[in-house]
């Protein structure tokens, strides 16, 4: 190691910096495009909210794919409502376990999940609805819908906002959609084959999209008589985009371009692709779950962990001395550190969550003692104390890796398992524990070491032994 350690000591102060401004925050980077909210994300059993049980029906064919395709549409709904934290995951082979905690409304969540989901291509004439628009059409179900002779509504002039992607044209609409209208349904989104990111052919980002024999017909006469019109994407209603149509779209394929960054276009193709959910998904149960431990147990919890944290400190103290007091402050630097990577994530913390951290303590306190028990034997057999902290460090390496590298596969193990099973809880617990296990790892063998050799290096050990408990 570098014998002098004020590189790792600026290092580490930037790193302490940071994570200070984290935790004490709730939102960072505030006014900026970075602007980011890090709220402590509680859990369901420590907030409460609402639990629901999703199932395909019994009698339709489902694969893994497509569970897995409706667990993040569904996903998209709720957080379109506003709910945050939300846990989904697959319970195969056909089941989905939601939780949403700290939910006012679920009444409203229920109805979103009951939703089958419909994607429409909406001739609007010369219409423009914005994003968001709601919008009345006349699918009623039943397949591909024909395209019709000439626009389905009248437009009436208005000055309304131009829809961000457009196929092309710059040109502003003249008209936008009013709710009382009812507009033709061009296709469904079964029609899609394909959706991609791609780009045009002045290198930005576009939507390229190809569609499946029947529909790539329809179409290319819908669009070969409607050159300049406006095509809406409608998701359950609502208005996604609204490009405009530049020329006829033959041959099954086509793009869309527009103002897309890197994110909105692949959202924009998740909405494309998975619009409509895949199999048919049924509420078979919910309820409103209370705070089982609530705002008090919170208390308690992080009480009990500080009150661990203080003895530990203590016993490194009083048994290693000065390497102790080292200790000490390599174990508050985790904390800090800790706690910061948890609300930046966010990991939504429960109960055993919670546990699973504490646990990680004990995990960094082990690291300590194995290096400090190995210095003092350098020590003993009469090295000096820069060398003994190299050797102690180099020696109990290998015992520190193997420990922590077998705490790491039991974490695995339990995330798969609480992922296959629906084991929320389990898998909070393997996440913060395996989480807490990587920085402990590095408080370890980065900051304990950078410490040491900054308060020791200039300290010999042979003039005060009792302050190395030797």
């Amino acid at each position: 190691m570098n014998r002098n350690p004020y590189f790792r000591l600026a290092l580490i102060a930037l790193l302490l910096i940071l994570a200070v401004y984290i935790d004490l925050s709730d939102k960072i980077l505030g006014n900026t495009p970075f602007e980011r909210n890090v709220p402590i994300s509680l859990g369901l059993d420590l907030r409460g909210g609402l639990q629901a049980l999703l199932e395909v029906p019994d009698g339709v064919a489902v694969t893994a794919d497509q569970l897995s395709v409706a667990k993040t549409i569904l996903q998209n709904r709720a957080n379109a409502l506003g709910v945050s934290e939300i846990t989904m995951q697959v319970a195969p082979p056909r089941r989905i376990i939601a939780e949403f905690p700290g939910i006012t409304n679920p009444e409203e969540v229920v109805a979103s999940l009951k939703q089958t989901g419909l994607l429409e291509f909406v001739d609007m004439g010369d219409a423009s609805p914005p994003e968001g628009a709601v919008v009345k059409t006349d699918y009623a179900g039943g397949g591909t819908k024909k395209p019709a002779a000439t626009s389905a509504a009248t437009s009436t002039a208005s000055t309304g906002p131009t829809a961000t992607p457009v196929a092309g044209a710059t040109a502003a609409p003249t008209a936008v959609a009013t709710p009382e209208q009812v507009y033709h349904t061009i296709m469904t989104g079964a029609g899609l084959d394909t959706a991609v990111v791609g780009t045009d052919g002045a290198g930005n980002i576009a939507i390229d999209f190809t569609l499946k024999d029947a529909e790539s017909k329809i179409f290319a006469d819908y669009t070969t008589n409607n050159v300049n019109k406006i095509l809406a994407i409608v998701l359950d209603g609502k208005v996604i985009s609204a490009p405009r149509i530049i020329g006829p779209i033959t041959g099954g394929r086509g793009n869309i371009t527009g103002n897309f960054t890197a994110k909105t276009a692949n959202d924009f193709v998740v909405q494309l692709r998975y619009g409509s959910l895949p199999v048919p998904i049924q509420v078979v149960s919910s309820q409103t779950v209370g705070a089982t431990l609530g705002a008090e147990s919170v208390k308690k919890s992080v009480l009990a962990g500080a009150i661990g944290l203080l003895i530990v400190i203590l016993f490194m103290i009083l048994y290693y001395r000065l390497p102790g007091v080292v200790a000490a402050l390599a174990l508050i630097t985790y904390a800090v550190l800790s706690l910061a990577i948890f609300k930046a994530w966010p990991i939504v913390l429960t109960l055993p969550g919670i546990a699973g951290f504490i646990l990680s303590i004990g995990m960094a306190v082990d690291a300590n003692i194995l290096i400090f028990e190995r210095m003092k034997e350098e020590m003993r057999s009469g090295k000096v104390l820069e060398q003994s902290i190299d050797l102690g460090f180099r020696r109990a390496w290998s015992s520190i890796r193997d420990s922590n590298l077998s705490t790491l596969i039991t974490c695995l193990i339990l995330f798969i398992f609480g992922s296959a099973f629906g084991a929320s809880m389990v898998q909070g617990f393997s996440i913060t524990l395996a989480l807490g296990v990587l920085v402990s790892l590095f408080t370890a063998t980065f900051v304990t070491r950078t410490y040491l050799h900054a308060i020791l290096d200039r300290l010999k050990a042979g003039e005060h032994p009792n302050w190395f408990g030797l």
